[in-house]
């Protein structure tokens, strides 16, 4: 009898313990910087993660199950992202990471991923050297642009302007080393008449940008390649305008960084100096844009409570995406299957469609150039045109 009583008692605990297990979420980890001039980007890139994350749940999940994402700071640092990608992993027991921000993160966090065969996704990192063949592994997915595409787009921009003498100024590691060195290699060969008479490479997290402004003023350039980006770029801005840096260029500033995001503009205000050019990953007024992102805005506009939302939020929702479809098309979460369905895959993000590279993982990701103007309807710069600027020319 006892023995009974005991199967039956065992057969409704494995039951149970059955019914537990298929309700589990699926964890993704993000590390994300949250804190510091970089928490500018990172926010709006954590809420349009969440964003994916609500919706997908909304509809009743993926494979059966909710998503869970599990965010911590990473501080902008290779180190602390690191440290808590390793505790998502072995702690929380995520089943995937998608984040990171520095092009120092990627790279640090890329050798635990693949230690811990956990499929990483990076949405912002960069610089090629993450995805190069001696770095990439199977479990290592990029859906952010390159250096290279940056610098390149930012060089054919500056090629069309009536000037010869260019200068460079850029924060002084990986990211901003590799998009100048972009840039200049490929204005080099399509503009060789030009001539970079300058170049200045403060710290990454500079304070006082004024020696370097005034020794790229004393070479006179009559136009100027940066990589500043957030809050570092907004501390440069506000601390050029009075020197009059912009007027002596004729505000021939081509701003890599997304210092065209509606972030920069609005944290900048009646200082952004109208009429330099700007990039931004997303932008609200994209009126020739497709259906499909009109609808996405109308979505975020709703989903964050602003009239003008934000432009990073894209950032992080098409890496959640691209993690999904590749999680549907594998029909598991485990990491071997997601990590070989992923290459090649080709997704209908808010943008259009992104294709994962199956030599280097790299999803054909280009960025939005314009103008920065001054639009009645709005109080902040925006892109006059915003164009979104195809990246196939320059991929190699």
């Amino acid at each position: 009898m006892k023995a009974r009583i005991f199967a039956a008692a065992a057969a409704v605990t494995v039951l149970s313990a059955g019914t537990v297990q298929a309700a589990d979420p699926i964890k993704i980890g993000m590390p994300m910087i949250l804190s510091g001039p970089g928490a500018l980007f990172g926010e709006p890139t954590l809420k349009g993660a969440q964003m994916f994350v609500d919706e997908t749940n909304a509809k009743g999940g993926l494979l059966g199950r909710k998503l869970q994402l599990v965010f911590k700071d990473s501080k902008g640092n290779a180190d602390e992202a690191v440290r808590v990608a390793r505790e998502m992993i072995l702690k929380d027991e995520v089943e995937f990471i998608v984040g990171t921000f520095t092009a120092a993160e990627g790279p640090a966090v890329s050798p635990i991923a693949k230690e811990n065969k956990v499929v990483f996704i990076a949405p912002v990192s960069k610089p090629e050297a993450l995805t190069s063949p001696q770095n990439l592994h199977p479990y290592l997915f990029r859906t952010a642009t390159t250096t290279t595409i940056e610098g390149r787009s930012a060089a054919e921009l500056i090629a069309k302007l009536p000037v010869k003498r260019i200068a460079t100024i850029s924060p002084d590691y990986a990211y901003g080393q590799e998009v100048t060195a972009a840039f200049v290699a490929h204005l080099k060969k399509i503009k060789p008449d030009m001539e970079i008479i300058d170049q200045q490479w403060p710290k990454l997290g500079e304070a006082d940008y004024t020696p370097f402004i005034n020794a790229q003023m004393a070479k006179r350039p009559e136009a100027v390649f940066s990589s500043l980006w957030g809050g570092h770029f907004v501390t440069f801005l506000k601390q050029a305008k009075p020197l009059g840096y912009f007027e002596r260029i004729s505000n021939n500033f081509i701003a890599g960084g997304e210092a065209g995001s509606i972030e920069s503009a609005k944290a900048i205000g009646d200082d952004y100096p109208l009429g330099i050019w700007g990039n931004s990953y997303d932008v609200f007024n994209w009126e020739d844009g497709p259906a499909a992102h009109k609808d996405f805005i109308d979505r975020l506009r709703k989903y964050t409570g602003q009239e003008h939302p934000s432009s990073w939020p894209t950032v992080g929702y098409v890496a959640i995406q691209v993690l999904a479809e590749g999680i549907r098309k594998a029909n598991s979460t485990k990491p071997d299957d997601v990590a070989k369905a992923l290459p090649g895959i080709t997704v209908d993000t808010p943008i259009g469609k992104q294709t994962i590279n199956p030599k280097n993982h790299s999803a054909n990701r280009g960025q939005f150039w314009g103008k920065m103007v001054k639009d009645p309807r709005y109080s902040f710069a925006v892109m006059e045109k915003p164009t979104y600027v195809d990246p196939t020319p320059f991929l190699d």
